[in-house]
């Protein structure tokens, strides 16, 4: 089970306070507006742990090359700004063998109609996850269609776009 996760567009943090309270993970929750986080940015869940960090996705800084299991993005992925950017820096925290789940409306779905929201078709995320040097990325459309679920991991010895 992965025990570092990093949640890239984490909003008011909630994802990630559910993962460390329930599964006892140390979550970093990542979201460059920070109106919604919660008043304690760190929280202590048992032997989990949840931080809230007002920062741009698309540079990590912060964080160690190979220092998170997974990584996850729920929804958020078609706000950034340079979500090709959001992908390289989670491939480069990313340890060898560490995931990577994003899910997402697809192009064309109710929620595109009802939100008038610009969101990725399947083979746009896999190219970017492919691009970002992911393997085995895959991307499918569940819930009749309506939600968008792509993953890849990061292959051991995967040099990093910058490393090249």
């Amino acid at each position: 089970m992965a025990r570092r996760v990093l949640d890239l567009g984490c909003g008011r943090c909630e994802l990630a306070d559910y993962l460390a309270h329930t599964y006892e993970q140390e979550v970093t929750g990542v979201d460059i507006l920070d109106e919604k986080f919660p008043k304690r940015r760190t929280k202590l869940h048992g032997a989990g742990k949840r931080k809230c960090v007002k920062n741009d996705a698309g540079r990590l800084g912060f964080l160690k090359n190979s220092s998170i299991d997974a990584a996850v993005s729920l929804w958020a992925l078609h706000e950034m700004a340079h979500p090709e950017a959001v992908l390289g820096e989670a491939f480069r925290v990313l340890r060898p063998g560490g995931q990577i789940l994003i899910v997402e409306f697809p192009r064309n779905s109710l929620a595109a109609r009802l939100w008038d929201e610009d969101y990725f078709a399947p083979g746009q995320i896999e190219r970017m996850l492919d691009d970002a040097g992911f393997a085995g990325v895959k991307c499918r459309l569940i819930e009749r269609s309506q939600i968008l679920w792509c993953n890849g991991q990061k292959k051991a010895n995967a040099p990093h776009k910058s490393d090249v």
